[in-house]
């Protein structure tokens, strides 16, 4: 069975949220930002009290998943994600959008497409389990927190920095594996995809 990776590679140059620190890699010593790159945000990092990113659940992070490709959105609303076509049941969705090429970019790009709050009470309200997207972040660029903690908030995993360019839409097992930093509001993660046989829709 083939597998995607849909990590994104950890290297120098490789595009940063404004403010985060350098990816450094020197002999044995790594400095990396706990949010570059593919990374799992933990309650904690909007959620005050929330769990640190070592306490989330394995059972959240792997199984079924479906990738739903959105085309060229710039906005995620609750009215698109109504219209997309979902396994019955799902637990994780995958958003895979224009953003998936913008990796190619060496600068951070602010104008990635993103999730509105109507978007992430949509989630809520289907009993998401965990989204991700294939950007650094869920919510618009210098846009309040809202978002991240409506979903945050309500025990959504949220997986950001994917690349999701070569997953075709569809429904697979999810891989994600954070470095278990005891104490961290998120962590890099590695995560891949295996398809699996299609079931019936919603």
């Amino acid at each position: 069975m083939s597998v995607i990776d849909i990590s994104v590679p950890l290297r120098r140059g490789m595009p940063l949220w404004p403010g985060s620190a350098d990816f450094r890699l020197e002999g044995t010593a790594l400095t990396v930002d706990t949010h570059a790159g593919t990374h799992v945000d933990a309650p904690s990092h909007f959620i005050d009290g929330g769990e640190s990113v070592e306490r989330l659940s394995l059972e959240t992070l792997c199984g079924p998943a479906a990738v739903a490709g959105l085309g060229g959105a710039d906005t995620i609303d609750a009215g698109l994600l109504s219209s997309l076509k979902l396994p019955r049941g799902i637990k994780r969705l995958l958003l895979k959008t224009r953003n998936s090429g913008l990796w190619e970019e060496a600068a951070f790009n602010p104008g990635y497409a993103a999730l509105t709050d109507d978007a992430a009470e949509w989630m809520v309200e289907k009993g998401i389990r965990l989204v991700g997207i294939d950007y650094l972040s869920v919510q618009p660029y210098k846009k309040p927190s809202s978002v991240h903690r409506i979903l945050l908030g309500r025990g959504v995993v949220v997986l950001e920095g994917l690349n999701l360019a070569s997953a075709a839409d569809g429904e697979y097992e999810l891989i994600c594996l954070p470095l278990r930093l005891v104490g961290a509001d998120g962590a890099p993660a590695r995560a891949f995809l295996r398809p699996l046989e299609r079931r019936g829709t919603k």
